[in-house]
């Protein structure tokens, strides 16, 4: 053969290798599981090329953490939740500071209570006076009382250029059927209202927000867009849905096909800086300031900035998964937009095209080191210049604002080179066979494979685990615990959480935390243990049944007999140690987490003391059946969440045998309320009412819908109780 057939016939191999590795890449885009490498890849950059942008000191956060909720019940008397005459103390601090505008991460939708309504009209007022102020709406497919902008509530007054040029595709998925507004005077009061809706990927890592959603046929911008609206005072805005692209205030962010921004993240959780709500509080009055709260020294902290409001104590649920890390809280979401929209870095993703360019490249340059080079050290030298390629080039593209994708390149250049070096093999005789031996042994799949799964090796966040999640708490402690001195208190604490405690850690338990009276603990983690739903629902039962032990003394020795709530919900959350590099606790986080917390105040809705989710039931099996069962509670959709879940009470043995035939009835009431017959529903739980705490909440429940819901319900009824409060 000839140089020149020569020289041809490689080249041909090299294209033909390059493109089995784009042909590689193709096929692997179609599962599930590409995407998930590519986001854990994009973590990875986001984790070490994280630093603060030319905005970042022109933010800052006041956040109501642990530390101000115990600060206020030792100073004030007042637990959770707070009266809004703080809310509107810290506006007008901030007003005053010359906060550029504040938005609040809070949703204040109902009135407070009716003992109280000059709270309200203190942060109306408080609000009004400040005129910079954003609030937080709640935008929801399933969820949300309003289906309409509500009359007195200020509507968006935002000239939006080029929307009539959004498709019509994009419009439908911007736009939201149901809302939680302000309560009316608040809403009217506000500078502008601010949509708070940020989801997560699949695995719940929420990477990029939203900039706009539609409500009601009104344009709202997000509550990190909002803030800059109303600071700048700017009511004009710039769509481009052509080159993908938003424009406000002179500065263009780049969006998705979602006219969705993606976050240019600055650091873990506490990049921007940060106040504690006491810290505001106490430098009103510096006579209440601690050495954990110290009053706020510098008289410029706030001067012509914008301030966000959240919570970060983590009884508040407000604490995300972010790139950064697994303990974000949610506000710090909204300022990082307005960092990036201020700072005009915001990220934006490859366009398809060089994305496939991209991969076409390193395919061929992984193909023809394949192909060039023959023996065993040169071609392992070799995969060492070309695999990284695509990391290096990803991290290169993450400087200059791009999303580069990276798993997609290095699959294809692995790919490529492996079949030049294959096609090499087969035609390049003895001495090429000796050289792909060789090649094997560097390149074992096992080892491919895990490179290709765990690109980052690290994990700052922990591990992703499926758990059963125990919350409990005392009913009336608060009570309780102001009428008994504090050595008292102190004793029956260290008495009864030893008592739940023993049980916890007796079933395999992990104790989470202690919240005062509130024990949280997990099951599955650190250590494997396939019955981990059993064992939850177990310590749960015996925790009640040893409480009931000791009532009696509890009674004599308190003059009251303590009850607890407990929750239990099985699902996925991450688990690991979180927190700082001085200071972190092994924990869990995710919204299984916060389910399960919801779970146990939804106790006191239908009376009942151990409530678990269908998911904990179904894992749970038949391991308790000597011991337990389990009553179909019914189908409820908790606040902040979509989607409906079954809810269940666990009974010991002995309770439910004695009270069989008010069960019997109950389920008969449920099943007739499920089918939307809600007279005869009625009519059954109303003869058990006095009998069963939950029939006595089915009757009420189905008197309010009688009165404005006819029997039977209309074809869309589901039989579900949608929660209002928390």
């Amino acid at each position: 053969m000839n140089a020149v057939g020569v020289l041809s016939s490689r080249w041909r191999r090299v294209i033909l290798a390059a493109l089995a590795g784009v042909a590689l890449v193709a096929l692997l885009q179609q599962q599930w599981f590409y995407h998930t490498w590519e986001d854990r890849t994009w973590d990875w950059r986001v984790r070490l090329l994280a630093a603060p942008g030319a905005a970042t000191d022109q933010i800052r956060l006041v956040l109501l953490d642990q530390d101000s909720l115990a600060w206020a019940e030792a100073v004030y008397g007042v637990a959770w939740p707070w009266p809004r005459e703080f809310y509107a103390a810290i506006v007008s601090w901030l007003h005053g500071q010359g906060a550029r505008a504040v938005a609040f991460d809070v949703l204040f939708t109902e009135n407070q209570a009716r003992d109280r309504p000059e709270d309200d009209a203190a942060l109306v007022q408080a609000v009004a006076t400040a005129g910079t102020v954003v609030g937080a709406l709640f935008l929801g497919r399933d969820s949300g009382d309003a289906v309409t902008w509500p009359e007195g509530v200020r509507r968006p007054q935002l000239t939006i250029q080029g929307l009539a040029d959004m498709p019509a595709a994009l419009a439908e998925r911007l736009a939201y059927p149901r809302a939680a507004f302000p309560f009316p005077e608040l809403g009217n009061a506000l500078a502008m209202l601010g949509t708070v809706q940020a989801q997560g990927g699949e695995d719940g890592v929420v990477r990029q927000v939203p900039l706009i959603s539609l409500f009601g046929g009104h344009v709202v911008p997000s509550l990190g867009l909002a803030p800059l609206l109303v600071g700048a005072q700017q009511r004009w805005i710039s769509l481009n849905f052509q080159d993908r692209f938003f424009e406000v205030d002179g500065v263009r962010i780049p969006i998705d096909h979602s006219a969705e921004a993606l976050l240019r993240f600055r650091g873990p959780a506490g990049t921007h800086t940060a106040y504690s709500a006491a810290q505001v509080l106490q430098s009103m009055d510096p006579s209440t300031a601690t050495d954990q709260t110290p009053a706020i020294a510098d008289p410029d902290a706030f001067r012509n900035r914008y301030v966000f409001f959240g919570f970060s104590a983590p009884g508040l649920m407000d604490l995300r998964t972010a790139p950064v890390g697994g303990a974000y809280p949610g506000v710090e979401f909204w300022a990082t937009l307005l960092d990036n929209l201020l700072s005009g870095d915001a990220l934006r993703k490859a366009d398809p095209l060089l994305a496939w360019a991209t991969v076409l490249g390193c395919c061929l340059l992984a193909a023809l080191a394949g192909n060039v080079f023959v023996s065993a050290w040169s071609q392992a030298a070799a995969l060492a210049v070309v695999a990284p390629l695509p990391v290096v080039g990803s991290f290169v593209a993450y400087q200059q604002g791009l999303w580069l994708p990276m798993v997609g390149p290095v699959a294809g250049a692995l790919g490529a080179f492996t079949m030049s070096s294959l096609m090499n093999y087969a035609m390049e005789g003895q001495q090429k066979r000796f050289i792909k031996n060789a090649f094997q042994q560097y390149l074992h799949p096992a080892v491919i494979e895990q490179l290709i799964q765990h690109p980052e090796k690290l994990t700052l966040g922990g591990e992703r685990r499926m758990l059963s999640i125990f919350f409990s708490d005392l009913e009336g402690f608060t009570t309780l615990s102001e009428n008994l001195d504090a050595e008292t208190v102190t004793r029956f604490l260290n008495n009864y959480l030893s008592a739940m405690t023993d049980i916890i850690l007796e079933e395999g338990g992990t104790v989470d935390k202690y919240e005062g009276d509130a024990i949280i603990a997990f099951w599955n983690a650190p250590l494997d243990q396939p019955d981990h739903a059993a064992r939850a629902l177990r310590a749960a039962l015996r925790c009640q049944q040893r409480l009931e032990a000791l009532r009696p003394g509890y009674q004599a020795r308190l003059g009251a007999a303590p009850r607890m709530r407990i929750g239990v919900n099985t699902g996925e959350a991450i688990v690991g140690n979180l927190g700082s590099s001085t200071r972190f606790d092994y924990t869990m986080i995710s919204d299984a987490v916060n389910l399960a917390a919801r779970l146990e105040s939804l106790n006191k809705q239908f009376g009942t003391y151990t409530m678990c989710s269908a998911a904990s039931k179904e894992a749970c099996g038949t391991a308790l059946e000597a011991d337990a069962c389990f009553r179909e509670l019914g189908r409820v959709q908790v606040k902040g969440k979509a989607r409906p879940v079954v809810v269940h009470e666990l009974l010991g043995q002995a309770c439910a045998q004695a009270r069989a035939g008010v069960l019997t009835q109950f389920r008969q009431g449920l099943d007739a309320f499920y089918a939307g017959t809600l007279q005869a529903a009625s009519r059954i739980f109303e003869a058990i009412a006095d009998q069963d705490p939950a029939a006595a909440a089915y009757a009420e429940k189905c008197r309010d819908l009688l009165a404005v819901t006819p029997s039977p319900a209309p074809d869309d009824w589901t039989g579900v109780w949608v929660m209002t409060s928390k």
